[in-house]
C-alpha cells in the first residue's frame, strides 16, 4: 500500500505528516529527531505496514521541520513541552486511543515526555533510539555546532556529500537512501543555494528550555514496555546511562547497534527485526 501525504493543524499549527498502511487497525507513530523529517521513517514504516506485520504508521513532521509550519514563536514552541501538545493534537484528530511509539532522537524524547505526561496510558508500548532521560553535554554542544547555523551549497549533490559526513555516525545506508535522505530534507535559499530543510531557530530550544533533556523524573514514573536502541558508539546516549534505563523506571530492554552512533538509521534487518519484534511483544 503507497503511503498518503497529509496535512492537520494541530496545536495552532500546520502539521505534514506521512501515512502507511491505512486501514490496519493498530497505530505505530513514527517520529524524526532533532535537525530531521519524517522520511527518515520511509524504512520502518514499509517494513511495518506490510500486510504480513499489519500496522498502520504516521510519521510526523515536527514543527519547523520538513512540510510543517515554522513557529511564529520559536522561544516558546521549539520544546518538549509543545512537541507533546502538538502530538496529543495529532493523535487526536486522527482518533487514536492507544497506540504505539518509536522516536528517533527528540522523537524518542517526545514520546517519552508524552507518555509521562498528556498521552500517559495511551502510548502502549515505547521504542527510544538513542535517546534516555539524561543525555550528554559534549553531544548536545555538537548538535548545536551544525544545527543552529546550517551550511549552504550551490548543489544538492554538494548537500549530499555534508549530510554523508555529518550523518555517518547513523551507520549502513545505500547510495539511494542517502539520496533519499537529501532531497526530501532539502530547501533552495532566496539566493538560489541548497540547505537543510528546518528552522535554524528550532536550537533555542537549548538556550531557553535548558532542562528539556533532564527526564529522570519522567522515566521513573513509566511502567510500560520500553525498548532503548543505542548506537555502540553514541556520543549521546552515555553507556551508564543506558544501564540504568535497564534497572530504574520501567527498565527497559537496551540493545546495543554496532557499527552505529547517533543514531541508528532504522534501515537495515536486523534494526527492523528487534523494533518489530518488539511492538509484538518480544521482551
Amino acid at each position: 500500500m503507497n503511503p498518503t501525504s497529509n496535512y492537520l493543524t494541530c496545536a495552532g499549527r500546520e502539521v505534514h505528516f506521512m501515512e502507511w498502511g491505512a486501514g490496519h487497525a493498530d497505530t505505530v507513530i513514527a517520529w524524526h529527531g532533532l535537525a530531521r523529517t519524517g522520511r527518515d521513517m520511509d524504512e520502518l514504516a514499509a517494513c511495518l505496514s506490510a500486510p504480513k506485520n499489519g500496522y498502520r504508521v504516521i510519521c510526523p513532521d515536527t514543527v519547523g521541520r520538513g512540510l510543517s509550519e515554522w513557529s511564529p514563536d520559536p522561544k516558546n514552541e521549539y520544546c518538549l513541552g509543545f512537541y507533546t501538545q502538538l502530538a496529543t493534537a495529532l493523535v487526536d484528530h486522527l482518533d487514536l486511543k492507544q497506540f504505539d511509539w518509536v522516536g528517533t532522537s527528540m522523537g524518542g524524547a517526545i514520546g517519552m515526555a508524552a507518555a509521562a505526561g498528556l498521552l500517559r496510558g495511551r502510548i502502549r508500548r515505547l521504542v527510544l533510539n538513542d535517546m534516555g532521560p539524561q543525555i550528554a553535554e559534549s553531544a548536545l554542544a555538537r548538535i548545536r555546532s551544525y544545527a543552529g547555523n546550517p551550511s549552504a551549497f550551490a548543489t544538492v549533490s554538494e548537500l549530499e556529500q555534508y549530510f554523508r559526513t555529518i550523518y555517518k555516525p547513523y551507520g549502513f545506508l545505500t547510495d539511494a537512501q542517502w539520496r533519499r535522505l537529501t532531497e526530501t530534507s532539502t530547501r533552495r535559499l532566496p539566493d538560489g543555494r541548497v540547505t537543510p530543510h528546518y528552522d535554524p531557530a528550532m536550537v533555542q530550544q537549548f538556550i531557553h528550555h535548558p532542562n528539556d533533556h533532564d527526564r529522570w523524573a519522567d522515566w521513573d514514573s513509566l511502567s510500560i514496555p520500553v525498548l532503548c536502541l543505542r548506537g555502540a558508539d553514541s556520543d549521546l546516549l552515555e553507556p551508564e546511562t543506558a544501564e540504568q534505563m535497564a534497572v530504574r523506571g520501567p527498565r527497559a530492554k537496551v540493545v546495543t547497534i554496532a557499527g552505529c552512533g547517533h543514531a541508528p538509521a532504522l534501515n537495515v534487518p536486523e534494526q527492523l527485526a528487534l523494533v518489530h519484534g518488539f511492538l509484538q511483544g518480544d521482551r
